[in-house]
């Protein structure tokens, strides 16, 4: 999606924190982070992805219990990096 296009249909990386940011006041949800990244969800080989394992990996004994994102495609566009990054976020945040 084009940056025009994000700005219109309201996902601009500043209208997904805003609506992320909201939905966690609203729900009491502590926010113990914000990870900003301005690529592509098309694989997890992004600095800000890995930042976010780097905190989980180095926070064991206040294991983090919720990574939101706006919606599912921010996440992972590819099902096969999906579960492979599923299996390592269960791995990290539980052992």
């Amino acid at each position: 999606m084009s940056t025009d296009e994000q700005m219109r249909n309201g996902y601009s990386l500043p209208e997904q924190e805003d609506r992320l940011l909201k939905y966690c006041e609203q729900n009491q949800i502590v926010v113990k982070g914000i990870f900003r990244e301005d690529f592509s969800a098309k694989d997890f080989n992004r600095s800000e992805w890995k930042k976010i394992i780097t905190t989980l990996k180095s926070n064991k004994k206040r294991p983090s219990e919720n990574i939101l994102f706006i919606k599912w495609d921010r996440f992972s566009r590819n099902i096969e990096y999906t579960y492979q990054m599923l299996g390592i976020l269960h791995q990290t945040i539980h052992y």
